[in-house]
């Protein structure tokens, strides 16, 4: 099980703990996500830590479908990919229209649909084919009769130093991670509950593999945890009931609220339909109170040591082959130690 680790997207401290990735490196850390909510851009960040590392992955950890267009995802990877020697995964994801209709003024339409023709523009433009490609959504050259008639196609003027960069998917709805399973090489879903995850994605997961290309090789899931481990580290689970109330409550209208919907089919339908309630009336300390304490529990890495180890193993046992977690401790000293305890419970599974 590799270990991967989130990079804040907040301005404070970034270039501080990029400073000290040279220490995560030493103690094992795998790969390192930075997201791109309506923040920073995720590229910039990157770009700097493929500059300051040398042996660690780096993902965007994701990069929204809407924000690019599919050639200019696809040329961010492969020159993400160059700057770091090799070591860039694409993360990408279709987010939700609180974000994409809301921020960056797009609708919000076809998320499949488009999801299923970046990736395959991406890979035509790594291996440096001459790009035609006539879509539902995307077509390129554009014909005479939508564009000045000039258009001729175009391949990558660089040769990429992959022609097979890694993609990354954030799913969590039925058909989407179905589809994750049939053409990505990582599927990252959030709000990672190892004992639902079978019930709630099994047969989505199990469809896409039937048809999975083997040339793929095997699906990488990625789950997401904040991770805080001791005997007095429980407290710390009340550090993500924000969040989740954000996602759970706030994160798109009643009946378009993806992540709503996934605590729903979790079974927590009551909660959910309230912490909606209440965030979208504009009560979201309420709305963190009805996070469910389970859930919390269930999605994390946080209590004693032997409490970690046996949600590590809940983790391994549901399929997880990477850990995306969130390290809480009050310095960098504290945040090492973390990632050193949590790869050497891993590598014991």
């Amino acid at each position: 099980m590799r270990i991967g680790m989130a990079l804040s997207y907040s301005d404070g401290g970034f270039k501080q703990t990029v400073e000290e990735l040279a220490d995560f490196e030493k103690a094992g850390l795998d790969v390192v996500y930075v997201a791109e909510a309506y923040s920073f851009d995720a590229v910039s960040q990157l770009g700097y830590i493929a500059a300051k590392t040398r042996r660690l992955e780096i993902a965007s950890g994701i990069l929204q479908l809407y924000t690019r267009t599919p050639t200019l995802m696809a040329m961010t990877a492969a020159g993400l990919d160059f700057v770091s020697d090799g070591r860039f995964t694409l993360g990408i994801g279709a987010s939700g229209p609180q974000v994409i209709e809301g921020f960056h003024g797009v609708p919000y339409t076809a998320p499949l649909g488009r999801t299923r023709e970046i990736i395959e523009i991406c890979r035509k433009v790594w291996r440096r084919e001459l790009l035609r490609h006539e879509g539902k959504h995307y077509t390129m050259p554009l014909p005479a009769d939508r564009g000045t008639g000039l258009g001729k196609p175009l391949k990558l003027i660089n040769h990429p130093v992959r022609a097979d960069i890694p993609i990354m998917v954030a799913a969590i709805g039925p058909k989407n991670v179905e589809q994750t399973a049939e053409i990505a090489n990582a599927w990252e879903p959030i709000f990672y509950m190892p004992e639902k995850a079978a019930d709630v994605w099994g047969p989505s997961l199990a469809a896409g593999k039937a048809r999975r290309d083997p040339a793929l090789g095997e699906l990488d899931v990625v789950g997401q945890a904040a991770l805080a481990i001791g005997d007095d580290a429980h407290g710390f689970l009340e550090f993500g009931r924000p969040m989740a109330a954000l996602y759970i409550g706030g994160m798109g209208a009643k009946g378009r609220n993806f992540y709503n919907d996934l605590a729903r089919r979790y079974g927590y339908e009551k909660e959910a339909e309230e912490i909606q309630d209440l965030y979208l009336d504009g009560k979201k300390d309420e709305a963190a109170a009805k996070v469910p304490h389970e859930l919390l529990e269930k999605i994390s890495l946080v209590g004693s040591a032997g409490h970690v180890r046996e949600r590590l193993a809940a983790m391994k046992e549901s399929g997880v082959t990477t850990l995306n977690v969130t390290p809480i401790a009050g310095d960098h000293k504290g945040r090492l130690a973390l990632i050193e305890q949590v790869k050497e419970m891993a590598a014991d599974l």
